[in-house]
């Protein structure tokens, strides 16, 4: 055994003699400081800000019932009832079971509502209010199905912009504020005033976002798709927010069912990238959503065909539709590369962002764990046979075996995490703009990713690791200018979430641009189980954890609780302009389908995966070469 395999062993015996003093933190991925703070203490005894920063994690696309389409699914529960769910609380899913997190209170969590018509639905349903007596309001109270579709036709025909919804608007968006204000609790808990601004191409592609203000200063109310349907007039509104003192930033999500808009290479209005519209877009959108319920949008196998791990939770059509999504355009990886192209020929990178992940439930309670899956949009998914994954009890008008629609495609995601000196809006608003941030599939993976030119080769064993990381280098989300000839190294480290599985893998994904042309290659870069990377394929040799799709029993005996390395990159070239991002694999796990199987008694469904690797996702780090 190496002596840094020593070393890997007895942290991983540490971690676990640890685990019984620190369950709930364990469990729960967060930090020892986020513990102490939520101990109840005074304010003079909590923890200080840990200059070498914490894990938190949050959710920051959470609808309640004042976003119009979560009313119609029936979501009635309240910011309020967000909050408390995500402080670890239990409360009523719109089927009428309980819902709760299983995996432990979050550490911060922004309700982001639909501004498109906020609060209108449910004004439409008070009897006091003005809007319960138009003739839609009366229409969709009498349809006891359907009134999702009636809704929607009203929303793109016109209908619904023609009644005059600006006072119902304000009423939700006071109620939003409040609750947030009421559930922040500095050092314990933090909520972000917030909400979706919903956009779309004029062929359904979605270019939806959240806006996440960084304190109690907010606008009088949200800017919204009826002010502007063009992101870019978002970005200028929020550019004059903050020459009024007012924060914020945007983080688009489910670019995977942009139809190729969301990173097209061309402004919306089809005109040319330059400097400004790239230093406007990074200002004011310095994050994006790489992981949800509705597909994970790292990565399409259609341009990655040497990744064996691309073809993960692909949502494939344009969201609220059965059209298909054109891929090119609509995935991170992609997005980043091309932004090194932009870069290398005119000077600009308009892709330069970070990543997080959330869930965008409409339930007001995330549903990040495999194996306690309640879906996302209220009563049209809230059971396993309304969300195709157990057989309907007789086939359907056309022989299907399963319920109509997509829902079987949804995954069990996500979450956002970053590293910030402490659980305040202030500390985590900082790390979103620094882009220290990291996205889950639904575990409490704690992934740190560094590059540097004044580590030592034993960095990675050293006690002091994280400070001298700092010290030495850059973190996720920055910059590093390329020094002589020779790598930087890279530093990755990895903690497993105890209540999901051992992790199998460390890999580093390098895009970059040679000859005027986009490459890509992963690279593993730490294997468990004492393995190594083969120095020809820069792939670990499978650990051999299995699956028992009987009772989803994992294997117990392979994995890690804990992966470091200290890597340089076999293939560098100075002249190149790359970028690199950290991503880590567990072991594999059933789905939340083959859950849902398991508990009717029933075979689960053949043409979804039975198993899934949960995984993390690094902020990148950029190398910038001299010129």
């Amino acid at each position: 055994m190496t002596r840094n395999e020593r070393i890997l062993a007895s942290r991983q015996v540490v971690w676990l003699l640890l685990v019984g003093l620190l369950a709930t933190v364990a469990c729960s991925g967060e930090s020892e400081a986020t513990a102490e703070a939520g101990s109840g203490a005074p304010p003079a005894e909590r923890m200080q800000p840990n200059p070498l920063r914490n894990a938190y994690f949050g959710d920051t696309h959470v609808h309640t019932r004042h976003s119009f389409d979560a009313y119609i699914f029936n979501t009635r529960a309240s910011p309020d009832d967000a909050y408390r769910f995500a402080k670890g609380e239990s409360i009523a899913h719109p089927s009428g079971y309980q819902i709760q997190l299983g995996s432990g209170p979050l550490d911060f969590q922004a309700v982001s509502d639909h501004g498109l018509y906020l609060g209108a639905m449910s004004a439409m349903d008070d009897p006091d209010n003005p809007l319960y007596d138009v003739p839609l309001a009366k229409e969709l109270r009498e349809l006891e199905t359907g009134g999702f579709a009636r809704a929607i036709r009203a929303l793109r025909s016109g209908e619904m912009a023609a009644l005059d919804t600006r006072d119902a608007k304000l009423v939700a968006w006071k109620d939003i504020i409040e609750a947030a204000e009421r559930h922040n609790d500095p050092g314990t808990f933090t909520t972000f005033i917030g909400y979706e601004y919903t956009a779309s191409a004029p062929d359904r592609g979605n270019l939806h976002r959240n806006v996440i203000f960084r304190s109690s200063a907010v606008p009088e109310a949200p800017f919204a798709t009826t002010d502007s349907p063009n992101p870019e007039d978002l970005w200028r509104w929020l550019d004059g927010l903050r020459a009024q003192g007012i924060e914020a930033l945007a983080i688009p999500h489910n670019s995977n069912g942009s139809n190729g808009h969301m990173f097209q290479l061309e402004t919306v209005g089809g005109e040319p990238f330059d400097a400004e519209y790239a230093e406007l877009r990074m200002r004011n959108e310095p994050l994006v959503e790489i992981t949800q319920v509705k597909g994970t949008s790292e990565v399409h196998p259609l341009f990655s065909p040497n990744d064996e791990w691309a073809d993960f939770e692909i949502f494939p059509y344009r969201i609220a539709t059965r059209l298909d999504s054109d891929p090119e355009g609509s995935y991170v990886r992609e997005a980043y590369i091309n932004g090194l192209l932009f870069e290398e020929k005119q000077g600009f990178n308009p892709f330069h962002f970070g990543v997080i992940g959330s869930t965008d439930t409409h339930n007001a309670g995330g549903t990040p764990e495999e194996d306690d899956y309640h879906s996302k949009v209220g009563t049209a998914d809230g059971t396993p046979q309304l969300r195709g994954s157990v057989p309907l009890d007789e086939p359907g008008p056309d022989g299907q075996k399963y319920a109509a629609g997509s829902f079987h495609l949804f995954g069990a995601s996500g979450l956002a995490g970053v590293w910030a000196e402490e659980n305040t809006r202030e500390s985590i608003y900082d790390a979103f703009r620094r882009k220290e941030t990291f996205a889950t599939t639904g575990p409490r993976v704690q992934v740190r990713f560094f590059a540097g030119y004044g580590y030592s080769e034993d960095l990675a064993s050293d006690r002091d690791m994280i400070a001298n990381a700092y010290d030495g280098g850059v973190p996720m989300g920055a910059d590093l200018l390329v020094d002589g000839d020779s790598s930087p190294r890279f530093l990755v480290w990895a903690t497993r979430d105890l209540r999901s599985a051992p992790l199998q893998r460390l890999q580093i994904v390098k895009g970059w641009v040679a000859d005027g042309e986009a490459r890509e290659q992963v690279f593993d870069v730490a294997c468990s189980d004492g393995l190594e990377p083969d120095s020809e394929t820069y792939r670990c040799a499978d650990n051999g954890a299995t699956v028992d799709l009987g009772d989803c029993s994992i294997s117990k005996d392979v994995g890690a609780a804990e992966l470091t390395a200290l890597w340089t990159d076999p293939d560098f070239d100075a002249s190149h302009r790359s970028v690199y991002y950290l991503r880590v694999l567990e072991n594999p796990v059933c789905r939340w389908s083959t859950w849902d199987a398991l508990r009717a008694g029933v075979d689960r469904r053949p043409d979804v995966p039975a198993t899934i690797q949960e995984r993390a996702f690094s902020s990148p780090i950029w190398l910038v070469p001299k010129r």
